[in-house]
């Protein structure tokens, strides 16, 4: 028998601050620890549903091995205090991964499978290194010249985008400080205030004379990725980092990061049995694959398509989360849309900056990004806003948000 296809909601949406990796905020907390925290504030917005009536918790997470291993969905529901009927379940798709599972969420409630969905994503550059702890890449690759790319480290892909759409160094560094310069100012006029959830940090060290542990608290309730002192002049000076005669720095990359998101998902008839109030309405997505060695282009592809199952064009969008992995992909991916007539706005292009000031924890950006969407278009009044991404291995995600 066939389901009533129903509109999914999103009745919370929250995130907490990104931190830098290996030396930052969450150096030593447990990202399991993280996404529970995530969960619980998610869950504090509705403070009228039942937990009992969550069917599932699906969360995003890049590398799900070592702490952010054994199922992290599950565990981290179960940490968050939910109910054990809660299920959990971690989906992978690189840097879409949190934006897959907030779709993969909508789709359950649209099609009557459920009722109530909570939706995330996760990740530890900290704890758990890009490429994981023990990469293996198939031989079969190396087999044929068509799949080198998937071997490929992402800096590299960006060199062949920036090559092959002829983006400059001097464009690259141009929209880097940008993105600094957007990210220092939405901090000091409070624009993250409402997406974001404080989290308390406590750090033990021993005390060797007494044997006794000393404890000290303190909140992070900002970014700790956009830097002050970046100016066109330090950008110029930084050398390539993945091609000797390249234009891609770590000054126009994204930052690795520590981060989390959370997101509660609804069908209609929840959303009046307990009084909820949507804040959005999952509008749709899409995912295309491109060539494994320019991945960052991805968006090229998904983002038409995302468009096109909305029912909307690129002149509707009023705020755009395209992920800055790269300025080198992120001005390919704008430029070739403008030859191709979707002209996205730069003023409503990542207006609180992107991904090279705030960070990018791989997994869990696309649960953060689509807080941001929400948040910002309720801020600001606009109605339809996007969150798009390249994804490692030759993929473009795009997922459509609408006001309400």
């Amino acid at each position: 028998m066939s389901k009533q296809v129903q509109e999914a909601y999103i009745c919370a949406a929250t995130r907490l601050p990104i931190g830098k990796s290996g030396r930052g905020y969450y150096k030593n907390t447990r990202p399991d620890e993280m996404l529970a925290r995530a969960i619980q504030a998610a869950l504090a917005q509705v403070p009228g549903l039942d937990p009992k009536v969550i069917e599932d918790a699906i969360i995003g997470c890049s590398f799900p091995e070592g702490e952010q291993g054994m199922n992290i969905a599950r565990v981290s529901a179960v940490l968050s205090g939910l109910p054990n009927t809660v299920g959990g379940v971690t989906v992978n798709r690189y840097c879409a991964s949190g934006i897959t599972a907030l779709a993969m969420a909508a789709d359950r409630i649209r099609i009557g499978e459920s009722e109530v969905m909570i939706a995330g994503g996760v990740e530890s550059m900290s704890m758990v290194p890009m490429g994981g702890n023990k990469p293996s890449l198939p031989p079969a690759i190396f087999e044929r010249d068509e799949n080198i790319g998937l071997a490929y480290g992402m800096g590299l892909t960006a060199e062949k985008v920036a090559a092959q759409w002829k983006v400059s160094r001097e464009d690259q560094d141009a929209f880097a400080l940008e993105s600094h310069r957007r990210a220092l100012a939405a901090i000091e006029a409070g624009h993250f205030k409402a997406e974001m959830t404080p989290f308390e940090l406590i750090e033990r060290t021993p005390n060797l004379a007494d044997g006794s542990v000393n404890m000290k608290k303190r909140i992070v309730d900002i970014d700790e990725g956009p830097r002050k002192d970046t100016s066109a002049e330090g950008l110029a000076k930084l050398k390539p980092v993945f091609a000797a005669k390249g234009s891609v720095t770590a000054g126009n990359s994204s930052q690795t990061s520590d981060g989390a998101g959370a997101l509660i998902v609804a069908s209609e008839a929840a959303v009046k049995r307990f009084g909820l109030t949507p804040l959005a309405r999952f509008v749709s997505f899409a995912v295309r694959g491109v060539p494994p060695e320019i991945m960052g282009i991805g968006p090229i592809e998904a983002i038409p398509a995302a468009l096109k199952l909305a029912g909307i064009t690129a002149a509707d969008l009023d705020w755009v989360e395209l992920n800055e992995a790269f300025a080198a992909q992120s001005l390919a991916v704008l430029n070739d849309l403008d030859s191709k007539g979707i002209v996205l706005d730069r003023s409503k292009v990542n207006p609180n900056g992107g991904a090279i000031a705030l960070g990018h924890p791989l997994g869990a950006t696309g649960a953060i990004r689509a807080a941001s969407v929400i948040h910002g278009l309720r801020r600001t009044g606009g109605k339809y806003g996007m969150v798009t991404m390249c994804v490692g291995a030759g993929q473009g995600a795009a997922g459509i948000i609408e006001r309400l």
